[in-house]
């Protein structure tokens, strides 16, 4: 071949040089592209060799190469060619294994996994790079310690939630410590600053160690209490280097090689210690930390709450035994007031009915006497006036107690739909007169008015009675006004809502001060002059009016004047007007009809019997109810039964009807009680054929009500 031959040959060298320099250049820049990339990837990468023993396990790994991360996220410095075994010596053989596996396999594999001889937790990927049967791996790792603990405190707060014992959340704490950080022990203690110890109640420890309950002083570790007291951390890496450790012999012999003691401070007062320990050596990251500080403000806060609950509960079961204790002692403080008013109610009650009745008892009783002496004598002459003076007494006896039953509300009414505009316009001549030419009167009615069940003569007499109390109101001459109207009573909790039917009395007198209307129903309380009152007239009317269904009201103004309001309950009923005023006495002869006298007053009894027997009619007498009873169901013909209400033996009046109207339901029937608070109208109206009279009653009144009951 000639030299010229060779010149194509050497210029194709020249180009293939020329390309394999730019490529060389090329592959150069792509490493240091790459490099560069490599050395700024945030998350940890190494390249791995994996050794395994004869029997094919993996036994350890070296480090071929590592990026500027991998110290950052392994806390391992100047790794390259150095084995894993060398550098943490506790590392766990789980490690090895699935990299070995990865190795083996060349299945690429993603994890998360904890490092305990790191300390770390690592979200790791890690592929082979070599061909099969290879033994070269790479990991790309990431430490994710901080993000894995603060998701474990936050759910640590949630458990803390659930429980309800102190004792029980600092355990929990305890434990949540010792599992993530691989401690060997975990407690919460209380500080007694009294007496300057720490106490532990309960304690995480694990096998083979014993457990640290119990009272401690802090110098017995260390010279430590000052620092905890001032809110500062103490971190001990190793106890056998550390100069602050007095006791080196009693921590490494309570399996305590390295620890941190968080103290937790309230308003400059050290109140407790959460403490962690390992059994070795160990230098804490600030990953650790910030987990053991997120754990021990989580549990004293929800350790406190348990307290603050528990002292709220125990005040609560405090605050609710005082007010137990100051209700009853409210209570009986209310019965004594209410005790001692109504002794001194009884007091003035009694008082007036002594000083009335004792009136009343010497008219009857002196008459009497020089009736007897008369008699005795043999002089006829005169007689008539003692008798009229004792019987004039008795009626005044008998308008007395009827005016008592009215307040206290057990007299015997007979309650019928009732026209107050009929009522008032026939009594308007009566209250003229008794009002006088001083006193101009004006009367206004409500055109049409409700019906009112009500009791017409015991009304007319309240009417009566409030037109007296306006004139001696109105000493110098004044202006009445009587009215009636629908209305509502004021709503003070007295009587049922409903329809009402209002009477109402107005003057323009002298009116009330405000003490002396807070006790104008009271009985015998009066203004009057000594003699001019007995004080029982509106006491009366109040009384009269609550047990008809309805309420009295007073309004009064002094120099103005005073409006008493009788609110009585509509009835759906059609109005009646009010009975005639009883004609003169007429003495009735009766046709033989029998008549069963049933009272446990013998004198009672006897003289109605008297009377019957002289005005014609057959008379049988039983002392109590069961006695009358058996009469009733025997075969004797009664016409009328006379009973007594309230009765000895266990059967009253209206029991005994009320059976014997079983085999007699016809009876007609006549009660005669002082007060009716056994049946009459508080049961209900009496029914058919059913009448009453009041005791006392002349023995003219019984034998007209008799007769117009048996000719009826």
């Amino acid at each position: 071949m000639s030299l010229s031959d060779t010149f194509p040959l050497q210029a194709e060298n020249r180009r293939l040089e020329a390309e394999l320099v730019g490529a060389r250049d090329a592959l150069e820049a792509t490493q240091v592209h790459y490099r560069s990339l490599f050395a700024q990837m945030d998350s940890g990468f190494c390249l791995i060799r994996m050794r395994f023993a004869e029997d094919g396990r993996a036994e350890d790994y070296c480090f071929v190469e590592t990026n500027a991360s991998f110290e950052r996220h392994t806390g391992l410095a100047n790794v390259t060619g150095r084995w894993m075994r060398e550098l943490a010596p506790n590392h766990e053989q789980h490690w090895f294994d699935v990299y070995g596996e990865i190795a083996r396999t060349g299945q690429s594999q993603r994890f998360v996994d904890h490092a305990h001889a790191l300390c770390r937790w690592f979200e790791v990927s890690a592929a082979r790079v070599s061909e099969a049967g290879g033994d070269l791996v790479a990991v790309l790792f990431t430490d994710i310690t901080a993000q894995f603990l603060s998701e474990q405190a936050l759910r640590l707060s949630d458990r803390l939630a659930e429980l309800t014992e102190a004792q029980a959340m600092a355990f929990e704490a305890a434990t949540t410590l010792a599992q993530w950080l691989g401690l060997h022990r975990a407690g919460y203690c209380v500080y007694d600053a009294a007496g300057e110890v720490l106490e532990v109640n309960r304690d995480w420890y694990c096998e083979g160690l014993h457990s640290l309950a119990g009272r401690h002083r802090p110098e017995a570790f260390g010279d430590f209490l000052d620092a905890l007291r001032a809110g500062e951390v103490v971190v001990v890496d190793d106890v056998t280097r550390d100069s602050r450790i007095t006791d080196v012999p009693r921590l490494v012999g309570d399996g305590i090689g390295a620890f941190i003691s968080y103290p937790l401070v309230e308003r400059g007062q050290l109140m407790a210690v959460m403490y962690v320990a390992t059994g070795e050596p160990r230098t804490w990251s600030q990953e650790q930390m910030g987990f053991i500080r997120e754990v021990a403000l989580r549990t004293h806060g929800a350790m406190q709450r348990c307290f603050a609950e528990q002292q709220l509960r125990e005040l609560n079961a405090t605050l609710e035994e005082t007010v137990r204790e100051r209700t009853a002692a409210l209570v009986r403080s209310e019965e004594q007031l209410r005790q001692s008013q109504k002794m001194e109610a009884v007091g003035q009650l009694t008082g007036g009915i002594a000083h009335d009745f004792n009136n009343l008892l010497t008219g009857i009783s002196g008459s009497l006497e020089m009736l007897q002496a008369r008699l005795a004598q043999g002089r006829m002459q005169g007689i008539e006036r003692y008798m009229e003076t004792a019987q004039v007494a008795a009626r005044r006896a008998a308008a007395l107690t009827h005016r008592l039953l009215a307040f206290a509300r057990r007299q015997t009414l007979d309650p019928r739909p009732t026209d107050l505009n009929t009522l008032v316009a026939g009594m308007e001549e009566l209250i003229r007169r008794t009002m006088g030419p001083a006193v101009e009167i004006e009367i206004h009615l409500q055109q049409p008015l409700w019906a009112a069940r009500v009791d017409a003569h015991q009304l007319e007499n309240a009417l009566l009675n409030l037109c007296i109390n306006a004139r001696d109101a109105m000493p110098e001459g004044g202006k009445l006004w009587i009215e009636t109207c629908h209305a509502s009573p004021p709503e003070d909790g007295e009587g049922p809502p409903g329809d009402y039917v209002a009477l109402c009395v107005r003057d323009s007198g002298s009116g009330m001060a405000a003490d002396v209307l807070n006790r104008a129903f009271e009985p015998f309380f009066t203004t009057k002059a000594l003699g001019m009152g007995t004080g029982l007239g509106l006491s009366m009317i109040y009384g009269f009016t609550r047990q008809s269904g309805g309420k009295a009201h007073i309004e009064s103004t002094p120099e103005v004047g005073t409006a008493v309001w009788l609110y009585l309950p509509r009835d759906a009923g059609e109005a009646s007007a009010p009975d005639a005023m009883p004609h003169a006495p007429v003495t009735h002869t009766g046709r033989g009809q029998t008549v069963l006298v049933v009272d446990d007053e013998a004198s009672i009894r006897g003289l109605v019997s008297e009377v019957l027997d002289q005005s014609g009619y057959v008379t049988v007498e039983a002392c109590d109810g069961a006695s009358g009873l058996r009469i009733l169901e025997s075969n004797l013909p009664v016409d009328l039964l006379i009973t007594d209400v309230g009765m000895p033996g266990g059967m009253s009046g209206p029991q005994m009807v009320a059976l014997a109207r079983k085999v007699r339901p016809q009876l007609k029937v006549l009660f005669i009680t002082g007060y009716a608070e056994q049946a009459l109208t508080v049961d209900g109206p009496l029914g058919e054929g059913m009448y009453s009279m009041s005791k006392p009653f002349s023995l003219q009144s019984l034998n007209e009500r008799i007769r117009e009951l048996l000719q009826g």
